[in-house]
């Protein structure tokens, strides 16, 4: 009876709205039935997925979070330690050199967030909503979400500023001869540090490690939003990477059709989320800690959870022709697609180092 209320949908025209600009991959079986999942393929594959999600979360709960005290000797004594998950409030608004204010950064954010919310609702319009089945846009969306949340934050809290009657802005923006506003000393893993005091040593870039603790007590923590915003820039990162990658190198090249054109939206999808991205690398000032790694590999993790919840209640054809359980061959490519995320999401964090390396080579040749 089932059987027959879904033969009766067409689901494929539903899913991809006009089918002339999008790719559908063919079925090579019925995927809502007990046989298509009962096998040791499906066992296999589960395994590893469940595996790295509990290994990410793991290293969420191990290094995600504030500054935490604990004693130290025989006097009893606290000592600070600073996790590699802390979060500072400046670092969410706060751009990599005093060169550059931070209105720009919120500038570029406000125009991203505008180009991609219009890209993604052009895609949607053209060719349906079943457009975000694929990985592709869930990311695209995940981008275009980052340089919103910010931008929603920010604007609500000047919105309550102005209720109170401060002329303060909300984040302390400083002007360009202010000195308060000075060059940040950049470490992607330990944290962005703002020197105090004298003119003469604030173009000067070193590691936050070696910082003293008193700074580390007072400067203050960023909020959840603040947390929210940093997690996403990183999963992003590696998302962004990982699906512009496969689709060049993998799925354009060697498992599309012959017949296959690519249109406008597939290359926008596949393209200006990644200069954007680097674009805002380039101007915040937000560190890079690899733990969080994870929330990538979760972010991943949640979209296949979500494809077989689909595919075991309704036959179709999946979006990408590796995640068919059906082959053989599948556990070595859900194996060879998760081992990805780890060049995806270090190809980015070596983008953030050099981008910390050559700022630090710059303004150290300029003292």
């Amino acid at each position: 009876m089932v059987k027959n209320v879904f033969s009766r949908i067409d689901l494929s025209s539903f899913i991809t709205g006009s089918t002339e600009h999008t790719w559908q991959p063919t079925m090579t079986s019925e995927t809502n039935i007990p046989s298509y999942w009962l096998n040791w393929r499906f066992f296999v594959c589960a395994i590893f997925v469940l595996t790295s999600l509990f290994l990410s979360s793991y290293l969420i709960w191990r290094y995600e979070g504030p500054i935490k005290r604990k004693k130290r000797g025989d006097d009893q004594s606290l000592e600070l330690e600073q996790l590699t998950g802390v979060v500072y409030d400046d670092e969410s608004w706060n751009t990599s050199v005093k060169e550059i204010h931070p209105n720009w950064l919120l500038g570029f954010r406000v125009f991203g967030f505008v180009v991609l919310l219009g890209l993604i609702s052009g895609n949607a319009i053209a060719d349906g909503t079943g457009i975000f089945i694929f990985y592709t846009q869930w990311t695209f969306t995940l981008v275009t979400i980052y340089f919103g949340v910010w931008l929603f934050f920010t604007l609500s809290c000047r919105l309550d500023v102005l209720q109170l009657g401060s002329l303060v802005s909300i984040y302390r923006f400083r002007s360009p001869d202010n000195g308060e506003n000075r060059v940040s000393i950049v470490d992607e893993e330990q944290g962005t540090y703002r020197p105090p005091g004298n003119a003469e040593n604030s173009n000067v870039f070193k590691s936050s490690s070696g910082h003293d603790r008193e700074n580390m007590s007072t400067r203050q923590v960023a909020t959840t939003l603040g947390y929210i915003h940093q997690i996403l820039f990183q999963t992003c990162a590696g998302a962004v990477l990982l699906t512009d990658g496969v689709f060049w190198f993998i799925i354009y090249p060697f498992l599309t059709a012959k017949d296959f054109n690519l249109d406008f939206f597939i290359v926008i999808m596949h393209s200006v989320n990644a200069i954007f991205l680097l674009g805002e690398t380039f101007l915040n000032s937000l560190r890079f800690p690899l733990f969080r790694v994870s929330y990538f590999v979760v972010w991943t993790g949640i979209f296949v959870l979500f494809q077989w919840i689909v595919h075991a209640c309704v036959s179709f054809w999946w979006p990408y022709p590796f995640l068919d359980l059906s082959s053989s061959y599948a556990p070595l490519w859900y194996a060879a697609v998760g081992l990805m995320h780890i060049p995806c999401f270090g190809i980015f964090a070596l983008i953030v180092k050099l981008k910390h390396l050559w700022l630090s080579r710059c303004y150290s040749e300029g003292t």
